[in-house]
Order: structure tokens, then sequence, then C-alpha cells
């Protein structure tokens, strides 16, 4: 990569963190809606809805997918495809995975009277964490895309900083994604 790419590069990585600046403004917005509507005085409380089980089981898949994607990282420094296809696709069946159980998780708790008018403390908590699932999608559309520009065989130089503005993406939802363990399940999952 030349002076004049390197310094292009620089930009577009300055934008992507006033992005991820701006949706962590948008994030922190919600978590404070969520706190101060959690627990409501009406509808059911928190430690009657959620289900450790189903937050841990998701968890592991979503938190598991950094991993998976930094093994990626690494196979496209050394410009391995044998090393960056299998480990990018084990980290979008990761995300698949999470969001079938997200999916199925909001579709248990409104089978169980839950939905998301019930209570504030539930529209609150489905506007974040349904929020959070959207980004998760996002992601993986995103790694569609790479594969689809990996089989086009794009310069190494220019797929590289596609791959890294994106992984700076999924580290980002992660790292909400332990926000939400913390600040909206743990304090009511026993």
């Amino acid at each position: 990569m030349n002076n004049y790419e390197a310094a292009l590069f620089k930009d577009k990585q300055m934008g992507f963190f006033i992005y991820l600046f701006v949706e962590s403004i948008m994030f922190l917005t919600l978590f404070a809606t969520y706190l101060v509507f959690t627990p409501s005085s009406e509808g059911p409380h928190p430690s009657d809805v959620f289900e450790w089980k189903s937050v841990v089981f998701s968890s592991v898949f979503l938190l598991s997918s950094s991993g998976t994607l930094i093994l990626s990282e690494r196979g496209l420094k050394e410009q391995k495809l044998k090393v960056i296809v299998p480990w990018l696709a084990v980290t979008l069946l990761f995300a698949f995975i999470f969001l079938g159980l997200e999916i199925n998780e909001f579709y248990s708790y409104v089978q169980a009277g839950y939905g998301l008018s019930t209570s504030s403390f539930l529209s609150s908590y489905y506007v974040l964490v349904g929020l959070h699932a959207a980004h998760v999608a996002f992601g993986c559309g995103w790694m569609i895309i790479l594969f689809i520009q990996l089989k086009r065989s794009i310069p190494h130089g220019l797929y590289m900083e596609k791959f890294k503005i994106f992984s700076y993406y999924w580290h980002f939802v992660d790292a909400i994604w332990v926000l939400i363990l913390i600040i909206v399940y743990a304090r009511y999952v026993v």
C-alpha cells in the first residue's frame, strides 16, 4: 500500500470511528431509557421474563464470533485463503445461530404474553435488544458481501481495508452485547 492509499484508509477509519461514536450515543440513550423504565410499575418484573439458559447460550455464540473473526483476520494478514474463508464462515454461522436464538427468545416472550406493549420495561427492552439484533443481521449481510468480494479477487490491500472496517463494526456489536448482558440481563437473571 503506497502513502496515498494509506492516508485514504486513515480517512476511512476516522469516518468509521465517527460513525461508531454516533452509534454509541444512540445505544447509550437506549440503555438510559431501559434503566429509567425497568422495572416498570405495570406489567411483569424482568426476573419473571428472562431465562438465563437462553441468554447464556446465545451469548456463547455471539461472543465466540469475535474470536473466530480474529482467526480469520490472521489468515488475511498472512494472505491465506484456507484460513480466511473457514473462520469467516464460522463467524457468519455463529451470527446466524445468535439471530435464530434471539428470534426464538422474542417469540417465546410474546407467546407468554410479554409483548411490546405489555409494559414500558418490555417496550424499552425490545427496542434496545431488537436494535442490537438488527446490527447483527446487518453484519451478516456485510460478511456475505466480504465473501463475494473475496471471490471476485479484488486487490489484497483494498480487501484488507474492507475487512478491517468490518472487524471494527463486529467487535463494536459484540461490545454492545456485553453491555446488554451486564445492564439488561445480569441484574435479573438468576
